[in-house]
């Protein structure tokens, strides 16, 4: 049986196509492609399939597992394995063309060391030629996604080396129009740049490719603020002075950057599988990036200044900290892929889960075992204890300049043990908490959304025509969304759903609290759901505290009043003031005058009606008022 993933997913077995039919099974067959061969944990599979699991989520995998079982019983040379952990997919390597091409690549490369380089040029163009379209085009997945990525940057590469190659072998003119077509879509490529001048100056047109360069260095300087590289310089002068260098194959390679020789001794790796032995320099496992990404100026801004600094001897940890919803994980994930190249040994990401509303938190554990197989550990080799994981891990990372994300925790005793122990590495982690005791730390607090990037945004999803047709309302969509991004998110996402809608029909929904609820709702998302589940660390008696003080007419409210309100000492309120403020339930807006978002507020007034503090009298609702007044 042949899998091909450069491109749309294909199955085929004798060459007729071999149907895998509904996307989650196709996603998980991409999954365990990904991990030819290795032990996939059904935990992993767990939450690539799905964003927010459901409770079914594991026996819904061993049914897909089961029929996709079916599917591939026809092959006598692959095998679907249930293992101890999870399930490992056998399959012979020249089975997957994304193996085929690596291995054509390599081939390539000791053609061309051994100076056989119409072989190599050969060799080179047969496994482009297996390309049909972007890697797992389709696959909606984050570790799919983020292989795709990958491998579409070695087609790149390859197509990169292939041009060079083929200048060196004596072509010039014939590459020309196949040059224009890469520049053109890969503008800030420089091999593809130097070879088009190269291609040019050797075809007799000189002035064309000094065109060439100054077109790429107006481009750098008008998109970026950037020079062209040193080797472009270089080449240019060597052209500008007609140069012998430049001429004839022996110049060659002044078509291919510094960087690029140094990344072609690399050893080309496999799929998204992790190298073995050490943390490789081919480890990503970083969600995708939103296109549609909003504001944040200031704080991506005070982000990367963090993440650019200099470690020292310690890793450089910073705690994003905010209400659910708020755009931890989005900003975070944002961060990671703008720094990678400052983390080349490996970029990691893990949910931890400790705000889920339908599993418990990720044990570390069982954390630590996901992070050591995504470094290369194998299944049987991670040892048992919390604290021989830990250890391991941390050995994994020594010296490596590494990248963990760490989303979604619970509390600081989830998180530390998954630090690493030395400098180099950058760990970006997210809470609903205030992290106060992860040592070290730097703090971020998100808020919502400015109201300007809060329309920005709603505008990106619900379309600019539409928007514009109706300003006011969406300034009151926004508003009324909290101007939290999920919340704002979801609103917009049902209005382009429904077209007969004006966005005023949204707003009179959204204005209406048991309609806001049903609004902010999809199949997949549950707003308020999420939002509750911030209240599950809180014992009784606080989330009683908190039940009662949400139900206060004013939008606003000090220690006295709560007091008055509750029945609770001063001294008790302001303990339960700061454990919600801990956990971004309520804001202070000033010292100690404190408030509800709206969205919490309603989540907050929906929580079940639970018993008043034993050592405190229940206090009737017609009280409420006028401690308001009072």
């Amino acid at each position: 049986m042949e899998f091909l993933v450069l491109g749309s997913l294909e199955t085929r077995e004798a060459g007729e196509p071999v149907r895998v039919r509904g996307r989650r099974q196709q996603k998980l067959l991409a999954l365990l492609l990904l991990n030819a061969n290795r032990v996939v944990p059904v935990d992993v599979l767990v939450d690539e399939l799905w964003e927010d699991p459901p409770p079914s989520a594991r026996p819904q995998v061993h049914n897909a597992i089961r029929d996709l079982r079916r599917i591939l019983s026809a092959a006598e040379d692959t095998s679907l394995v249930t293992m101890d952990v999870g399930y490992r997919l056998m399959v012979p390597d020249d089975a997957v063309d994304a193996h085929r091409f690596a291995k054509r690549v390599r081939a390539a490369k000791t053609a061309e060391r051994e100076g056989r380089l119409t072989e190599s040029v050969r060799i080179l163009q047969s496994a482009v030629d297996l390309w049909r379209g972007d890697a797992f085009a389709g696959i909606p997945c984050p570790a799919v996604a983020s292989a795709a990525v990958k491998l579409n940057e070695q087609r790149l590469t390859a197509l990169e080396d292939l041009m060079a190659l083929r200048l060196r072998n004596g072509e010039t003119s014939s590459l020309v129009g196949e040059l224009h077509a890469l520049l053109a879509e890969y503008p800030l490529r420089d091999s593809l740049r130097g070879s088009l001048m190269l291609a040019l100056f050797r075809s007799g047109r000189q002035a064309d490719a000094l065109a060439v360069y100054d077109v790429g260095r107006r481009f750098l300087a008008e998109e970026l603020g950037l020079e062209p590289s040193q080797h472009l310089r270089s080449l240019h002068a060597e052209i500008l002075a007609d140069s012998p260098a430049a001429h004839g194959p022996g110049a060659a390679g002044l078509a291919v950057s510094p960087e690029r020789t140094q990344r072609e001794e690399r050893p080309a790796h496999r799929l998204a599988a992790p190298a073995s032995g050490r943390c490789g320099n081919y480890v990503n496992y970083l969600p995708h990036d939103l296109t549609d990404f909003t504001g944040r100026a200031d704080e991506l801004d005070s982000l990367l200044d963090a993440a650019g600094q200099e470690h020292g001897e310690s890793p450089l940890m910073i705690a994003v900290d905010g209400m659910g919803g708020v755009g931890k994980t989005t900003l975070a994930v944002h961060v990671a892929h703008r720094v990678t190249t400052r983390y080349p040994d490996g970029q990691y990401f893990i949910g931890l889960h400790g705000f889920s509303a339908h599993r418990p938190p990720l044990p570390p554990e069982q954390a630590l075992a996901t992070l050591l197989q995504a470094s290369g550990v194998p299944p049987e080799e991670i040892p048992g204890s919390l604290e021989e994981r830990s250890a391991l891990w941390r050995s994994r990372l020594a010296g490596e300049r590494c990248l963990v994300v760490l989303d979604d925790a619970a509390d600081t005793a989830q998180v530390t043990p998954l630090l690493p122990g030395t400098g180099g590495a950058l760990v970006l982690v997210t809470s609903r908490r205030k992290l106060t005791a992860l040592d070290g730390a730097l703090p971020l607090w998100l808020d919502v959304l400015p109201h300007e990037d809060a329309v920005s945004l709603f505008v990106r999803i619900a379309g600019k025509q539409r928007a514009a047709r109706e300003p006011e309302q969406v300034d009151r969509a926004v508003e009324l969304c909290g101007r939290l991004p999920l919340a704002i998110r979801i609103a917009a996402t049902r209005l382009c759903g429904r077209p007969a809608w004006a966005i005023a029909d949204l707003v009179d929904r959204l204005a209406s609290t048991p309609q806001r609820t049903r609004c902010l709702q999809t199949a997949d998302r549950d707003l308020m759901s999420m939002l509750r589940t911030s209240y599950q660390h809180l014992n009784p008696s606080q989330r009683w505290f908190s039940r009662l003080i949400s139900r206060h007419p004013s939008p606003s409210y000090d220690v006295d009043h709560a007091a008055a309100v509750t029945g609770l000492p001063v001294g008790d309120v302001e303990r339960h003031f700061d454990v919600l403020i801990d956990n971004n339930l309520i804001r202070e807006d000033t010292p100690a005058r404190f408030s509800f978002h709206n969205l919490i507020r309603d989540c907050t007034l929906d929580l079940p009606v639970e018993e008043p503090e034993p050592s405190s009298p229940a206090v009737p609702d017609g009280q409420l008022a006028a401690a308001a007044t009072a």
